[in-house]
């Protein structure tokens, strides 16, 4: 599956129809990253299951990208290899599940898609539904190269902040961004000087977990200065 150019959504985003027609391709993984229990519930048929903590240290309870190696195994246990189409899914707006494509992206998997809608849209659409556990391929070689200019250094957001080129962009909550809600950083809660806020969830439709269209999300971030001629450096 490729995308024409310019076709920044097909990069990212499948459709759950293309899925379904797609379930006994043998070069497919499908990951369902959820809970445990919500795997057990019901999943997209042939869907192996990630818990979305699986990046967070258990000692100190941040959640930071893994080094190349961890991740590897990661993706191998999911029978994940170098010419493995990845196809990702949760049943939270696509959060976790964004955040599993990027990850993929950063260490050099860029044969990776969202499915749009979710588990949400799977279910309303009334697809098939599976309660067995697939077991995932063996002997798979995932080979990371992780590409560090994805990430935003913080010397770099600190010089992005005089920039005209360049916006800060909080997809936090409005009360993390205004200080209201601190989550625990009793003497550090509010934002980047000079971020501006649009959350994640405002580019998404919340009754069927699917992105807004392309035109709609354009309004929404251009009104904030959120532009393709600017460098944005989300947080």
């Amino acid at each position: 599956m490729s995308a024409s150019e310019g076709d920044v959504r097909s990069e990212c985003l499948v459709e759950p129809a293309w899925v379904e027609s797609h379930l006994s391709d043998v070069n497919l993984v499908i990951v369902d990253i959820d809970a445990e229990a919500g795997y057990r519930r019901g999943h997209v048929p042939s869907a192996v299951t990630l818990h979305p903590d699986y990046e967070r240290d258990t000692e100190t309870g941040w959640v930071s990208t893994m080094p190349p190696d961890r991740f590897a195994e990661v993706c191998r246990s999911l029978g994940i290899g170098d010419d493995t189409l990845v196809v990702v899914y949760d049943n939270n707006m696509s959060l976790p599940a964004s955040r599993l494509w990027w990850v993929l992206r950063l260490h050099g998997h860029a044969n990776v898609r969202v499915m749009d809608g979710g588990w949400r849209t799977w279910l309303q659409e009334r697809r098939a539904v599976s309660f067995e556990s697939p077991t995932p391929k063996a002997d798979v070689t995932f080979t990371p190269r992780r590409d560090d200019t994805m990430l935003g250094a913080l010397d770099d957001v600190k010089a992005a902040c005089g920039l005209d080129s360049a916006v800060i962009w909080d997809v936090r909550t409005e009360g993390e961004y205004d200080g209201s809600v601190n989550r625990g950083n009793n003497n550090r809660a509010g934002h980047i000087a000079g971020a501006v806020h649009v959350e994640w969830s405002d580019l998404m439709h919340a009754n069927t977990h699917r992105f807004k269209p392309d035109e709609e999300m354009r309004t929404i971030l251009n009104a904030k200065g959120i532009t393709p001629d600017r460098t944005a450096y989300a947080y």
